[in-house]
């Protein structure tokens, strides 16, 4: 049977260690990778919009000389029709060796991979899980920070519906040290059940509504947006709005060597006069999704590159 990627944590500690050398190695040794996928083809199945996740699946697999194919959007596929995805992962399964999958159904990834005859990737569903970003924001932080252990993590904005946000903080549970600033206002808090798994794992973590008052104690402040329909009163959203806007002014507080990461696309939330600051880190963050999909792809398909 194939292994599927459907939750960051289907990956042992030691195993995304082994995933983001081989990232790490793809990153300085292009050339040696460019083709490993020869005669292999990826299936993008996109059922809501995407620019970053999906294009970086392309792009992975046509460096490594393979071939894609696929729809981006529901509307463009015989979902439109009806068709459900167990159906459609079988008749992609026909075609492709390897499929990413985003939905905006909880669950459709798995439901797929219970069909499958290939590999299935989550690409996000709903506002569930996001596991190749993850992975992506593990490599952008080890690889700019040096490790995993011993850091202040602070995440800004939309804690409740943000699935990068769900999947990073079960993520980084696992490794030693790690501390959380949770800054969002009280309509947008992280769920409940987070909230459990860390204190059952006795993770410390601090719940705040000002940026300005955490952001000096951070290693890494992961910022998302504040998303205007989630809120029922207009005036609350006019309230908090301006809290969480990341600029030169709130940089000035934070630590020489914090890296500010964002999982894209950003709105309004980082002012562009903060993207020269060398702290800024989000487009090599973006740059990093192509490399940690590179090294998923090969591993899911046990393609192994000799030196």
């Amino acid at each position: 049977m194939p292994r599927h990627l459907l939750n960051p944590m289907d990956f042992s500690v030691e195993e995304l260690d082994q995933l983001m050398d081989l990232a790490a190695d793809i990153e300085h040794n292009p050339a040696k990778y460019a083709h490993a996928c020869e005669g292999k083809t990826l299936a993008t199945c996109f059922y809501e919009p995407s620019t970053r996740t999906r294009l970086s699946f392309e792009g992975a697999m046509y460096h490594l000389g393979g071939h894609v194919l696929g729809f981006s959007s529901a509307a463009s596929s015989s979902a439109a029709k009806g068709e459900s995805v167990s159906d459609t992962i079988r008749m992609i399964g026909c075609y492709a060796d390897i499929c990413a999958m985003r939905h905006p159904k909880e669950g459709a990834p798995m439901v797929a991979s219970m069909k499958a005859k290939i590999p299935v990737i989550n690409a996000g569903d709903g506002g569930h899980q996001h596991p190749t970003q993850t992975m992506t924001d593990l490599l952008t932080i080890r690889s700019l920070k040096g490790h995993l252990n011993n850091l202040t993590i602070g995440l800004c904005g939309d804690l409740k519906f943000g699935r990068t946000v769900h999947s990073l903080i079960e993520a980084l549970s696992r490794y030693e040290g790690i501390r959380f600033l949770l800054i969002s206002p009280p309509e947008l808090r992280v769920p409940e059940y987070i909230l459990e798994m860390l204190k059952q794992k006795n993770i410390p973590y601090t719940e705040v509504q000002s940026l300005d008052d955490a952001i000096s104690e951070l290693d890494i402040l992961y910022m998302t947006r504040v998303q205007r329909e989630r809120f029922f009163n207009e005036d609350d959203y006019i309230r908090m709005k301006d809290c969480y806007i990341l600029d030169k002014a709130k940089m000035a507080l934070a630590k020489e060597d914090m890296l500010v990461l964002h999982p894209l696309p950003r709105v309004n939330e980082i002012s562009v006069e903060v993207d020269d600051d060398p702290r800024a880190a989000y487009f090599k963050q973006a740059q990093y999704g192509m490399y940690i999909r590179m090294a998923l792809i090969l591993t899911l398909l046990e393609i192994k590159v000799e030196v």
